[in-house]
């Protein structure tokens, strides 16, 4: 109880410093077009009905066409139109590449460093680990990333809530609040892991994380049984909750005979995994890099806590290339959904686009592919592509600009210099400004 009342006081301090951020915040968007009119973004705290006409050269609706010369109309929180002739011009981003917000699929946004410079992991509850988590969500947002999921920790539950009140800035966040600890038989029968499932539905959890393997760094063996899988995965089905588990090796056909929605990691497949998996309609969340070169960049800071080790580390920096391999193999099986997630941990938040080039670049996978693994195809995964990863009347308004055409050059990923989250701009700078 009392480190929920730690948790919510700091993020009650924190809605009040982003309120008089927003207030204070005069930043604009490249210089208009003769007769445009420019609405600050303090303007835009909230969505309202007014209508605001983004004007832009290159539109890429995140299915995989890309529109010229047109203009993307917002009412509220949603898209109502993408008409060349519309009028007046609200934000030109004409020059600049707009695209959907893009969608992570694996988070760990309340992840963050300590006092003591040394990660703090997924249970730290201190008023310091709160303003953190805050300040996570804030880089991650205006980083390009409306829509994340956290899996999971019970702390991104207060979090989660306070972004979708509108108290804090942050991008749209789904958690699994607490995740099954695969152990072998200390588990669980199946029954108990089925009222395991059941409480984190009650808890408020979004999706359900399974933890069926060791980490890469123990070895990634297997940690449930095909059974205990089965249970689990059956039971999130029954309440309308979607899986998504970690796996490696032999786990991840398991998890896919086990009917579960999500394959986190999947490195060590076989390629008749995988092709399992495209079969089942099973997703696959794979890491090209982002997390382990994380990890690497910030050794001292892991190394010693929980989990991280001398020989850890040893097997992670073998681990890299075999993720490459992973996303080569995986890109290459037809009709295998391939979705972006970063793994994201402390060191890595606000960075998460990183993994756009790692994958394009050590992965071999096509620009488009990468792009739409993170708009509609990411949407799909969500459960929300209806609504989320497309830039289309209907659908929420969460557009963001990059200074460059990611087509061409990838690295254009890092240049995220206008982003709106349903109706609401949070970043709009100068071209060329960076982040």
């Amino acid at each position: 109880m009392r480190s929920a009342k730690i948790i919510l006081c700091a993020l009650g301090i924190l809605c009040v410093c982003a309120t008089a951020q927003r207030t204070s915040s005069q930043s604009t968007a490249r210089a208009p077009a003769e007769g445009a009119r420019v609405v600050p973004t303090r303007e835009r705290i909230v969505p309202t009905r007014e209508r605001i006409v983004i004007a832009a050269s290159a539109v890429f609706d995140g299915r995989g066409r890309v529109v010229r010369d047109t203009r993307v109309v917002v009412e509220g929180s949603k898209i109502v139109a993408v008409d060349p002739k519309a009028a007046p011009v609200t934000y030109d981003l004409r020059g600049l590449t707009v695209l959907p917000g893009w969608i992570d699929a694996h988070v760990h946004i309340t992840w963050s460093f300590g006092r003591d410079g040394k990660s703090a992991g997924a249970g730290e509850t201190t008023q310091e680990a709160a303003y953190a988590a805050a300040s996570n969500a804030w880089l991650t947002l205006t980083a390009g990333f409306t829509t994340v999921q956290s899996l999971g920790s019970p702390t991104d539950v207060p979090l989660r809530d306070a972004i979708a009140r509108g108290a804090l800035p942050g991008p749209r966040l789904l958690t699994a609040v607490e995740p099954l600890f695969g152990q072998g038989e200390k588990t669980g029968t199946p029954d108990e892991i089925r009222a395991f499932v059941r409480r984190q539905k009650q808890a408020g959890a979004d999706v359900i994380k399974i933890f069926a393997s060791q980490s890469i760094r123990q070895g990634g063996g297997m940690t449930l049984s095909q059974e205990q899988l089965n249970a689990a995965c059956d039971e999130a089905k029954r309440q309308n909750l979607r899986t998504l588990v970690h796996a490696y090796k032999e786990a991840v056909r398991a998890a896919t005979l086990a009917g579960c929605t999500q394959v986190e990691h999947g490195t060590m497949a076989t390629d008749d995994d995988l092709r399992l998996m495209a079969e089942k309609g099973t997703y696959l969340d794979p890491q090209a890099g982002l997390v382990i070169e994380n990890y690497l960049l910030n050794r001292e800071r892991y190394l010693g806590t929980p989990g991280y080790t001398a020989e850890g580390f040893a097997a992670m920096e073998k681990v890299l290339s075999l993720n490459h391999e992973l996303v080569r193999r995986a890109s290459k099986i037809p009709g295998l959904k391939i979705v972006f997630g970063t793994d994201a941990v402390a060191g890595a938040h606000g960075r998460n686009a990183e993994e756009f080039i790692d994958r394009v670049r050590d992965g071999g996978v096509a620009p488009m592919a990468a792009l739409i693994s993170a708009n509609s195809l990411g949407a799909q995964a969500v459960g929300m592509a209806d609504r989320l990863g497309s830039i289309a009347p209907g659908f929420e308004a969460d557009i963001i600009a990059l200074d460059g055409d990611p087509l061409t050059d990838i690295n254009a990923v890092r240049r995220v210099v206008f982003v709106m989250k349903g109706g609401v701009v949070h970043k709009n700078v100068a071209r060329g400004g960076g982040r």
